[in-house]
C-alpha cells in the first residue's frame, strides 16, 4: 500500500472554498483521508481526539490563527510531532521565521497548484510514492 494511503491530512481553514480546495489538490496526488476544521479551535479539538500526521492550516482565522493552533499542538505531547504546514496569501517572513520558533515545518503560498502542494509535503516527508 502506498506510503500516501496512510498519511492522515488535516485541513484547517475558515473558507469552505479553501478547505475544498485543499481537499481537491490532495486528492489528485492521491492522498485521501483529510479531516476538515473550520477554525483552529475546531481543528485543536480534533487533532486532541485523534491527531493527524500532517496539518495544513491557514493563517488568518477567527477563535485561533494558524501560529497560535500550531503552538498549541505543539504543546499538546500526542500533538507535537505531527508537521504543520502554513497556507497563507502572505509570505511575511516575519510571520514565517515566528511560526518557525514553534516548530512550523513548511508553508504553502496562495494560490497554489497541485504541485506546489505535493512539493509542500514532500519537502517535509520526503518523496511521495
Amino acid at each position: 500500500m502506498p506510503f500516501m494511503q496512510h498519511l492522515k491530512v488535516m485541513v484547517v481553514d475558515d473558507t469552505s472554498v479553501s478547505r475544498m480546495l485543499l481537499v481537491d489538490g490532495l486528492n489528485e496526488i492521491g492522498i485521501k483521508n483529510t479531516v476538515l476544521a473550520a477554525d483552529g479551535e475546531q481543528a485543536l479539538q480534533l487533532m486532541m481526539q485523534g491527531p493527524c500526521h500532517i496539518v495544513f492550516s491557514d493563517m488568518n482565522m477567527p477563535k485561533l490563527n494558524g501560529l497560535q493552533l500550531l503552538k498549541a499542538l505543539r504543546e499538546y505531547q500526542p500533538t507535537r510531532q505531527c508537521c504543520f504546514i502554513l497556507v497563507t496569501g502572505k509570505g511575511d517572513r516575519a510571520m514565517i521565521e515566528e511560526g518557525k520558533k514553534y516548530g512550523l515545518n513548511n508553508f504553502l503560498a496562495k494560490p497554489f497548484t497541485t504541485a506546489t502542494l505535493k512539493a509542500a509535503i514532500e519537502a517535509v516527508v520526503g518523496k511521495l510514492v
